[in-house]
């Protein structure tokens, strides 16, 4: 065949194509498993982060299983229902009704005292945010934070995802004095909110924060019953 004609460039052309597609397949089949598995790895990584436990990716599962006692799945009722904690995709369960949702509970077991770590789900200003609060055996004193993003503005937004500012959830409460769930306030300066439930919103970042309040006010609404059950 005449390696100058326009049939052999186009039949290189698509070889070379077809090639290179079957070994970016076969790439992407064999890492899928080392992609999960750090998934995995990076989910316990932030759920021990919620109760400030650090871990890195060598000693997350050693840590996660010496730690995490428990885990189950509730329904809005509170009872435990079948299904794996770990594996609930939260994105799925926001967007059914609340009395339709599958809820996660992770216990973890800190110097003999219980930590109930939640996941939470939501949006922020540029996209889904995310992360995991613990409470304390009352049900009510929040033990730690740990709080995620997928594209919120660096120096704004992102704060969400600092030590700084999930540092401020720490012994906040979420019930108030007459037993009513009243969640956190996450209040810019002008704001005035109950200090045990007030932390400071980001400065610039007012929609990531309002939304990561609404999605902290909207997941521990949906775990209600289960708290009354356990107080």
């Amino acid at each position: 065949m005449d390696r100058n004609s326009n049939v052999y460039t186009f039949i290189y052309a698509s070889a070379m194509v077809i090639l290179v597609a079957a070994v970016l397949s076969i790439a992407a089949f064999n890492l899928k498993p080392f992609q999960a598995k750090n998934i995995e790895i990076e989910k316990k990584q932030n759920i021990l982060a919620s109760v400030n436990i650090a871990a890195n990716a060598t000693n997350a599962e050693q840590i996660y299983n010496e730690k995490i006692v428990n885990s189950y799945v509730v329904n809005a009722k509170g009872e435990q229902v079948d299904g794996n904690a770990f594996t609930v995709d939260m994105k799925k369960e926001r967007a059914k009704k609340v009395e339709d949702r599958a809820l996660p509970v992770f216990e973890c077991e800190i110097d003999g005292n219980i930590k109930y770590i939640l996941p939470l789900y939501g949006a922020g200003l540029w996209g889904p945010i995310w992360g995991y609060i613990s409470l304390d055996s009352d049900m009510n004193t929040i033990y730690g934070a740990t709080f995620d993003h997928q594209g919120e503005t660096p120096g704004l937004g992102a704060e969400i995802a600092t030590k700084a500012f999930q540092e401020q959830f720490k012994g906040k409460t979420i019930f108030d004095n007459d037993g009513k769930l009243y969640s956190i306030i996450v209040a810019k300066s002008n704001e005035t909110a109950p200090a045990e439930h007030k932390v400071d919103a980001i400065s610039g970042g007012t929609i990531t924060s309002k939304g990561l309040q609404s999605m902290v006010e909207e997941d521990l609404n949906a775990y209600k019953a289960f708290f009354n059950q356990k107080k």
